[in-house]
């Protein structure tokens, strides 16, 4: 029984310092954050920094307010979000069942690995011009740039993984007489799981990439179009209150695959 006493009293201890340290880290990331704001603020108000060109938390602060009071923003949030999750959704799944694919058949990753590793070396933005001639300007020129850049990320990085599968466990299975399929389904797929995890946290960030970089070559709408219109007419605030919105809504969409990753591990 006084076993049974000290291995619980242990183990509140244990998720105690665990929950303190969790505490502690958001705490120091708080004040990093506001340390940096307040000193930015601090350096524009004493004029130590143009806030012509650099702009200051307070004024980025008072445009963001504006711009939700004028309700134009919540249009041009939709435009960008929309590109963004379902460029990310494309890419994916495409990337995904694509690398499935070579994963399958040794001969056709054979041949098409240098061309795979071609084009993920490729700037994409090079590919702008002709993407806005083959898909039209708009929301699909966008979308497309999105996938192209996540979808090379996703198909090698799935591939790997798929491929870094325990070589002992596929002959184990097959020594049971597993098929191909059996294989793959019951042993390669759910040991990637944790790394399809992580290319969604990548494809997060890539996406959003991919969706501005996008909106800078050809946009009537969205986050990307504002800050390119806000450099053309000089409004730095604009660009840097459109920059803190897109940091908020990967920020939220990154959180999102967070919660994706904690409900698998529950399983």
């Amino acid at each position: 029984m006084k076993k049974e006493l000290n291995i619980s009293s242990a183990r509140k201890k244990y998720l105690a310092k665990i929950r303190n340290d969790k505490i502690t880290t958001i705490i120091f990331q708080l004040a990093i954050l506001v340390a940096f704001l307040a000193i930015w603020e601090l350096l524009a108000y004493i004029d130590a920094i143009d806030v012509f060109f650099i702009s200051c938390p307070s004024r980025i602060f008072l445009t963001i307010i504006d711009l939700f009071k004028s309700g134009s923003i919540f249009m041009h949030i939709g435009t960008t979000l929309y590109e963004t999750i379902l460029g990310f959704l494309i890419a994916t799944v495409i990337g995904s069942l694509f690398a499935v694919l070579l994963c399958w058949s040794e001969k056709l990753r054979n041949i098409l690995s240098p061309y795979i590793v071609v084009l993920n070396s490729l700037p994409k933005i090079a590919l702008g011009p002709i993407i806005i001639l083959w898909v039209g300007a708009g929301a699909s020129a966008i979308i497309t740039m999105c996938v192209l850049i996540c979808i090379v990320i996703t198909t090698l990085s799935m591939l790997t993984s798929f491929l870094s599968c325990d070589k002992d466990k596929i002959l184990l299975m097959k020594s049971m007489k597993a098929n191909k399929y059996q294989i793959f389904t019951k042993l390669i797929i759910p040991n990637s799981i944790p790394d399809f995890v992580s290319v969604l946290k990548i494809n997060v960030g890539m996406s959003w990439v991919g969706s501005i970089m996008g909106e800078y070559l050809v946009s009537k709408a969205g986050l990307g179009y504002l800050i390119v219109y806000g450099k053309q007419v000089f409004k730095l605030d604009l660009v840097m209150a459109s920059i803190v919105i897109i940091c908020v809504l990967a920020g939220l969409m990154y959180y999102a695959v967070g919660l994706v990753e904690k409900r698998i591990a529950r399983k």
